[in-house]
């Protein structure tokens, strides 16, 4: 990772102090707001890091708004959250920003974003968008406490965490259909490995193994209350019997061989590789992976949720937006919104769908069979329970790492379920108070 000159850091917390000495804690609004856009020749500068934007959802936009050209400049991801800080501090910063939960921390509270509940209202967004994904992108002015407050981004594509399993491993298994409940699918681990298949490919060097930890939280819990953890919610934990279950779950699975013992050596591309290539029958990431799964496998592969522990029960899944935030030094926000708004279009809607994301307009025809028709179909269950959460990283900024070394303590058994736990809690309070 490149580091920052000491001269731009200092400028940088120069530039967010003075922010903040003007008016932080109080969110920024556009005083204009409006759908009548300029006649002129604009351009308006997007920084992001994730895919969409595509060229094809930009130009889409642009050859409806022809005087407006969108120009997108994209940074690794690895330097994105300190380039979009400085960036954003800047006298001349970008009009649209991606929203990176780390970055707007500081930018949120130092009123370098806008609160775009004006543009909601007036663009009637709150019904154009699943209401969860709007929910994780509203905080309060100190940036502290989600899922309330103003909205700083809109979302641009969304995505979901589920479960893509080799029909041909499966179906020599005995098992003939995907599993209605956490048991049946605990039943199908055991028959699959009983017939000499690895059940699980997992990425434990990444982000892969606290992602099956988060999967089966999902499974196991009470929905209110890890999103309010998520949240920052005073008062919340992670320490919850459901939580630790779910780690037990990790480490059983591991006993029982259901995961290579190679997961902590095996990077979230590598765990693909090795699913993809025949050998496990299942693994466990998101539908951004769709399009190079079905490449290489081509009908041999189908997705669901993991589905709860009780049948019938409403469907819960972790899942993200990439989202676009305002500058509040934008001469254009209303043309920036009428970006925004796009996204919610049957147009956009095709676009994001062909690049391997879920469509922002959940009720836009899309028209997919075998693996994205899977993956279609489950989303829009989800979606129609409100049941898509955040991810737990998204709980403190470095949530992550605790997760990533946490989970890899309970592959290797070098940990234990109440200790990773403890570990994900003290992060949260140190941070949340």
């Amino acid at each position: 990772m490149r580091t920052r000159p000491l001269a731009a850091v200092l400028a940088l917390a120069l530039a967010l102090t003075a922010c903040a000495e003007s008016g932080g804690g109080e969110s920024a609004a556009p005083s204009d707001v409006s759908k009548e856009l300029t006649k002129e020749n604009i351009t308006l500068k997007l920084a992001y890091t994730d895919d969409p934007p595509s060229k094809a959802l930009i130009s889409a936009f642009e050859a409806e708004h022809p005087n407006i050209t969108i120009d997108a400049q994209q940074t690794p991801f690895s330097d994105y959250v300190k380039s979009i800080k400085l960036s954003m501090a800047a006298d001349t910063p970008p009009d649209i920003a991606e929203y990176n939960p780390g970055a707007m921390r500081s930018l949120v509270p130092a009123g370098l974003i806008y609160d775009l509940t004006a543009y909601e209202k007036l663009y009637g967004w709150n019904d154009g968008f699943p209401a969860a994904s709007l929910e994780v992108l509203r905080s309060n002015s100190e940036a502290k406490e989600y899922g309330t407050g103003g909205l700083y981004a809109v979302p641009g594509a969304l995505s979901v965490l589920g479960v893509y399993y080799n029909k041909q491993l499966v179906q020599a298994a005995g098992v003939t259909k995907p599993p209605s409940t956490l048991d049946e699918f605990k039943a199908n681990l055991a028959t699959v490995k009983g017939k000499g298949t690895t059940p699980f490919s997992l990425g434990g060097l990444e982000v892969g193994g606290f992602q099956l930890w988060n999967a089966l939280t999902n499974s196991l819990g009470d929905e209110k209350q890890y999103r309010d953890w998520v949240y920052g919610k005073p008062g919340s934990t992670i320490q919850t019997d459901a939580a630790k279950q779910a780690a037990q779950t990790v480490v059983d699975w591991v006993g029982a061989g259901y995961i290579p013992a190679s997961a902590n050596a095996t990077a979230d591309a590598d765990a693909q590789a090795n699913f993809v290539n025949g050998k496990s029958a299942y693994l466990i990431t998101g539908n951004w992976a769709a399009s190079v799964i079905e490449e290489g496998m081509g009908d041999n592969v189908g997705f669901f949720l993991l589905p709860q522990a009780t049948a019938g029960d409403s469907t819960v899944a972790s899942g993200a937006s990439v989202a676009f935030s305002i500058s509040s030094k934008t001469k254009h926000p209303n043309e920036a919104a009428a970006f925004l708004d796009f996204m919610r279009s049957a147009k956009a809607a095709t676009i994001q769908f062909d690049t391997g994301f879920m469509p922002v307009n959940s009720e836009a025809p899309i028209q997919a069979t075998g693996l994205r028709g899977d993956i279609a179909g489950e989303f829009k269950k989800v979606v129609g329970d409100n049941g898509i959460v955040p991810f737990p990283d998204f709980a403190s900024p470095n949530m992550i790492d605790r997760l990533t070394s946490g989970v890899q303590g309970l592959l290797s058994k070098q940990s234990t379920p109440d200790a990773f736990l403890t570990s994900l809690q003290e992060s949260w309070t140190q941070y949340h108070g």
